[in-house]
């Protein structure tokens, strides 16, 4: 008989639920006062911005040491934690990927709980049973954190560099195999960060910092980006210095060469939301760079090259993008020529296969794909399963296309499109251990407080009833030109099964509807980001999903801002919230790492004294009121996080707890060799997920 685990509205004891407030350990705090534009703004808990120091290192154990008693208090963890385990041990496959170089085709797997996926090479198409292990990140580390950040192969077929990052932070190191034998060979490269291999020769570019102070890798500022070249069997110190622009250390660069070796191409982006492109012809000896575009505001993508043309896909000119055509003899932008011009839906991407393209479109936040001809004619639709995301995979010069998709309730498959009958074919598919045709997901519209339309997704299981008692999990993200499409997660499973809610909106700051989305929840828009998510909750109160008792909202990185905003703007409108890995502080956010990056969407305390009173009446930190009630809380952040800076959730966290007048706990999980998310093992991700959804549940009086 299968057991059914049953989720229920009973209210826990006194004893199980925390019936007087947690007491908290003593944050460090000094006097530290900052000035902008004539007006003071304290910033007591400034220690704690030094996170290699003796005082924070003993907060923040005290502070693990609550959360995890707190924690440790919640009856059904362990069961939670099980079932979550339990859905994840699946086999996860990914779609194929043809290597010209090497003449191989390459998948990556996980047999189901590993901790970091493997990277599988092939003979032939459909010989997966006798693939060969290429790469397995898991023999890299003993816990699973390190992690496999990318690949790249040389244009000669002879070695593979590949890039790998430590207990989850930005900084990567390459190493380099006999791309015939798989032998490591001796070359490692350190200090790399937002970098890919670009191959020429036998040897490779890269974009690296100059070494951090000790003490000061996941917190110092890091600016002027340096590309080197590299050339095989020579130790690091020889490598040769590219190029840098110290006029600008708060910018990105990176070269890409095509694989032809024809052309070479110099990226320039951190300025603004987008990039400047320069090229360079490899056949002319000792040419020169040709700047392209101009805008950094705007962003150019190249796609492809044929020839001597590169196809670019831009939102110059196209707020939703079109697909244009530069000729490396003129390769100024004034005489690009339009291939694909902008339609009524963003243009999300171009793959190339089999002398066509397939243009990938996002209608209402999900994807919709068409065949094109060369020469820019609409040919076919590929009819994609159902609402979801579709990302295609296919080379030039070959006929075989491939594409992944996945929805809230259809775990990730893969699936080969045939150009000459118009039909997919499902190439591998997961066994997950749920039945799909349980759950319903609908897509609706409802108005933000200036009437804008937004959308939101909601998954349930059929027959709920909409009495304002169903547990609702809300999730955005809101910025930097992110969509938030339909996709699968395990992790929601548990608890979609047991009648919660999953609900995701599609906010302002995304890149949904294109450009003009994107700016609306930018700089001194960017209430409109906050706006937009608390009528996502109103909305869903007043239909009768749930109610103020049962609503939980969650968000990580640009997410965890958007929660740490709308919980100090209406801590009455919520009963849990599960800030992840936020920007709190947005007054001194550029003054770490790569924060100044973010100054295009956010504005920086610095710009103007507008800039600093639109930021200072939103930023989470500076919001927080003693005496107020605010929801029970979990703030995440982890150790080796050097994009969003523990600090950020430090100060928040310590401020909260200070500030809250109610019983609530407030309490922060602090992950140890973890960073912002990216290549975070499985077994950390499946631990973090089980007690993120136990603690909502706890603080809504419900079991599992």
């Amino acid at each position: 008989m299968k057991k059914q685990v049953l989720l229920t509205a009973a209210v826990l004891t006194a004893t199980s639920m925390t019936a007087q407030k947690l007491k908290y350990p003593k944050a460090p705090k000094d006097g530290t006062i900052d000035t902008y534009f004539g007006v003071q703004v304290a910033d007591p808990y400034r220690p704690l911005e030094n996170d290699s120091s003796k005082a924070t290192a003993e907060w923040v154990a005290a502070e693990n040491k609550v959360t995890q008693d707190y924690l440790a208090r919640i009856p059904f963890r362990g069961k939670l934690l099980k079932r979550m385990k339990e859905l994840a041990n699946y086999e996860k496959v990914s779609s194929p990927s043809f290597i010209k170089a090497i003449g191989k085709w390459l998948f990556y797997k996980n047999n189901g709980l590993q901790n970091q996926s493997v990277l599988y090479i092939m003979d032939r198409l459909g010989d997966e049973k006798n693939a060969r292990i290429f790469l397995n990140p898991n023999q890299l580390s003993t816990d699973g954190t390190v992690a496999l950040k990318g690949i790249y192969f040389s244009h000669n077929g002879k070695y593979a560099a590949y890039a790998i990052s430590r207990s989850g932070s930005d900084w990567q190191e390459f190493y380099v195999m006999d791309a015939k034998t798989g032998k490591l060979l001796d070359d490692h490269i350190n200090w790399a960060k937002f970098s890919s291999a670009a191959w020429q020769g036998d040897g490779f570019y890269y974009s690296a910092y100059d070494a951090p102070q000790k003490g000061h890798e996941f917190s110092n500022v890091n600016s002027v980006q340096k590309i080197y070249y590299h050339r095989i069997g020579t130790p690091q110190s020889e490598d040769i210095l590219f190029y840098q622009n110290p006029a600008n250390p708060m910018r990105f660069y990176s070269v890409y060469v095509n694989e032809d070796e024809t052309m070479m191409f110099l990226y320039e982006s951190g300025a603004g939301s987008g990039n400047r492109v320069y090229v360079r012809d490899l056949r002319q000896p000792d040419s020169q760079f040709i700047q392209m575009t101009s805008n950094l505001d705007l962003q150019y993508s190249l796609i492809e090259t044929i020839g001597d043309k590169m196809y670019f896909l831009t939102n110059d000119g196209a707020p939703k993008n079109r697909l244009m055509v530069a000729d490396l003899r003129h390769p100024g932008f004034s005489d690009w020529k339009t291939l694909i011009p902008e339609s009524k839906d963003m243009l999300e991407g171009v793959t190339f296969a089999d002398g066509k393209m397939i243009l990938n479109y996002m209608k209402d936040a999900s994807n919709h794909a068409y065949v094109y001809s060369m020469d820019g004619k609409q040919l076919s639709e590929i009819k994609l399963p159902t609402v979801g995301s579709a990302a295609f995979y296919g080379d030039k010069d070959r006929k075989e296309i491939f594409y992944s998709f996945s929805s809230f309730t259809v775990p990730t498959s893969n699936y080969q499109y045939d150009f000459s009958t118009g039909t997919s074919k499902v190439y591998s598919a997961p066994k997950v251990k749920f039945r799909e045709s349980d759950y319903v997901s609908e897509q609706v519209f409802y108005p933000s407080k200036d009437g804008t339309r937004i959308p939101l997704f909601i998954t349930y299981k059929k027959g709920l009833k909409r009495n304002g008692k169903n547990p609702v999990y809300l999730y955005a993200y809101g910025g930097f030109n992110i969509a938030m499409p339909p996709y699968f997660s395990s992790n929601r499973i548990p608890f979609l099964e047991n009648g919660g809610i999953y609900a995701q909106a599609c906010l302002r700051g995304g890149s949904e509807y294109g450009e003009e989305w994107h700016i609306a929840g930018t700089k001194m828009q960017k209430q409109n980001v906050f706006d937009d998510f608390i009528a996502a909750g109103e909305w869903l109160i007043r239909n009768k999903y749930t109610s103020k008792d049962y609503l939980a909202i969650v968000g990580g990185s640009n997410g965890g801002l958007l929660i740490g905003a709308c919980m100090t703007q209406r801590p009455d409108l919520f009963k849990v919230c599960i800030p992840e890995v936020g920007v709190m502080d947005m007054l001194r956010y550029h003054k770490f790492t790569i924060g100044w990056n973010w100054a295009p969407d956010y504005g920086t305390s610095a710009d103007s004294k507008e800039m600093f009173e639109y930021l200072r009446a939103y930023s989470p930190l500076h919001n927080l009121r003693p005496g107020t009630h605010y929801p029970a809380t979990m703030i995440t952040t982890a150790d080796h996080d050097d994009r969003v800076v523990p600090a950020h959730s430090f100060k928040f966290a310590a401020t909260l707890q200070a500030d809250n007048a109610a019983d609530t706990p407030i309490i922060i999980r602090i992950d140890t060799k973890a960073g912002h998310g990216s290549g975070k093992p499985l077994s950390k991700q499946l631990e973090e997920h089980a007690d993120i959804y136990g603690f909502i549940l706890y603080n809504m009086g419900l079991k599992y």
